[in-house]
């Protein structure tokens, strides 16, 4: 913080991030001018600050010594690119949080789950720290999360690729989860998306740890870049896992020991995709010494999180499945997996960012998936790849433009004692605001028919 206060600084980008900087630089008693910078003009500003807004909001970045970039905004930036070349200083609101952090780092990252392992590490650390917070893309902005913590304090941050793309810091306990490609409108190829998550290994020491599995080829990649312990987990029985599956039981190796942890059926999380999330979270909570009857307990006692394989209600005898947050392919897959032959109704589609829908139009295929109810744009695509595997019999296709509309088809169309999944394989912007107006949007439809037609949610 020192080393800002006799500098001009800029907050480029006003969401939550944004706003929590704005918050920490006022706390913290800073003497520096600063300035906020942001397209919308329809800003809540927590504390007086020169404005920047609208088309012209990147007007006055050589006004200001040092940036501070908010995820929302491209790194690459011409005029980002070009302050760099002027020799301003740019940097995030993550490394001004981690330059700052007096406690213990534990982060996360992956392209799905990683918000439901960094909540489910910080459920099972809680029986054994006294201070734990849970913070980061997860929605609780870092900053903020540092007043009254000490070096006992317990940091669990979500990361994503946007906030890692210039990090400078990497987190004591690093959990590289599965990825595939995302956000490529963003990073512009896979290969930059990788070089992005990279960061949260290669700032890390022999002192700290890393947590993959080494089945998947990205994450070991990214591994090998760390200085740090390796620590795997891995649904194959492998001798040097901490965390490892056989039959239908996982296993926790303390020393030579194996120890039966918890059985699959015992989980409260459904589907392939969970059980990775679980072991991840169960060897990061050996590395932290939390007792294993402790760490039982967390497992079973944990609640999955909304928008996330949520079971909303049920119309007619039909159950509604929320997994908004599947914003991927692979997701919707792992989703499809986890409820298995009864899906009969899958609704998707949304925001197109040049992803590629042929393994989720072969998966669907093969399901006994009966009717596609499908989102602009990628709806088209979604449908196109599955009619392409299907052959002659592809699900019925149906293209909508409300979820109003989605749900009220999904309730004619699908039979008494089947599912209804929104798991949408895209990006939620252009017709919501994001995934969680998405999923609010269709819990709430699926509710108003519930009470409609005297169901019980």
């Amino acid at each position: 913080m020192d080393r800002l206060e006799d500098h001009s600084i800029l907050i480029l980008g006003y969401g939550r991030e944004g706003r929590s900087t704005h918050r920490y630089l006022v706390r913290k008693g800073s003497r520096a001018r600063i300035g906020v910078a942001d397209r919308s003009s329809a800003m809540d500003v927590v504390a007086p600050a020169t404005i920047h807004v609208g088309d012209h909001y990147l007007d006055h970045l050589e006004d200001y010594d040092v940036i501070v970039r908010s995820p929302g905004v491209p790194h690459r930036l011409p005029d980002l690119v070009a302050a760099t070349q002027r020799g301003q200083r740019i940097t995030t609101h993550l490394n001004l949080f981690f330059a700052e952090c007096p406690g213990v780092t534990v982060g996360v990252t992956g392209t799905k789950g990683k918000s439901t392992t960094s909540a489910l590490i910080a459920h099972i650390a809680k029986a054994a720290y006294r201070d734990v917070r849970l913070v980061g893309n997860i929605g609780h902005p870092a900053l903020d999360s540092l007043e009254g913590s000490d070096k006992e304090t317990l940091f669990v941050v979500e990361l994503s690729s946007q906030q890692l793309v210039d990090l400078s810091h990497s987190p004591h306990i690093a959990v590289v989860l599965a990825l595939v490609p995302e956000h490529l409108d963003f990073h512009g190829t896979f290969d930059d998306y990788v070089a992005a998550k990279t960061n949260i290994v290669l700032y890390q020491t022999t002192g700290d740890v890393v947590v993959f599995n080494p089945e998947h080829e990205t994450a070991e990649r990214i591994a090998s870049h760390s200085k740090a312990r390796r620590r795997i987990f891995s649904v194959a029985a492998r001798s040097d896992a901490v965390c490892s599956l056989k039959g239908d039981s996982l296993l926790l190796r303390r020393g030579e020991s194996l120890i039966d942890l918890v059985k699959r059926d015992e989980l409260p999380l459904l589907g392939p995709g969970n059980l990775e999330n679980v072991m991840a979270a169960a060897t990061v909570a050996v590395e932290l010494s939390v007792p294993v009857g402790d760490i039982q307990q967390r497992i079973r006692s944990f609640h999955p999180l909304d928008h996330r394989l949520e079971l909303v209600g049920q119309v007619r005898g039909i159950r509604f499945y929320n997994d908004s947050l599947a914003t991927v392919p692979q997701a919707t897959i792992h989703a499809l997996q986890a409820l298995g032959p009864d899906v009969a109704t899958l609704i998707a589609g949304g925001y197109d960012r040049g992803l590629d829908y042929s393994e989720l139009g072969r998966y669907v295929a093969e399901t006994r998936v009966r009717t596609l109810i499908l989102f602009p744009s990628t709806g088209a695509r979604i449908s196109d790849e599955v009619v392409k595997a299907a052959g002659d019999h592809p699900p019925a296709a149906h293209f909508v433009a409300s979820m109003e509309e989605a749900v009220r088809l999904a309730i004619d169309v699908t039979a008494p004692g089947k599912i209804c999944l929104l798991s949408p394989a895209s990006a939620s912007f252009g017709m919501f605001r994001d995934y969680e107006d998405r999923g609010e949007q269709f819990r709430s439809g699926v509710r108003r028919y519930s009470e409609e037609h005297r169901c019980l949610p």
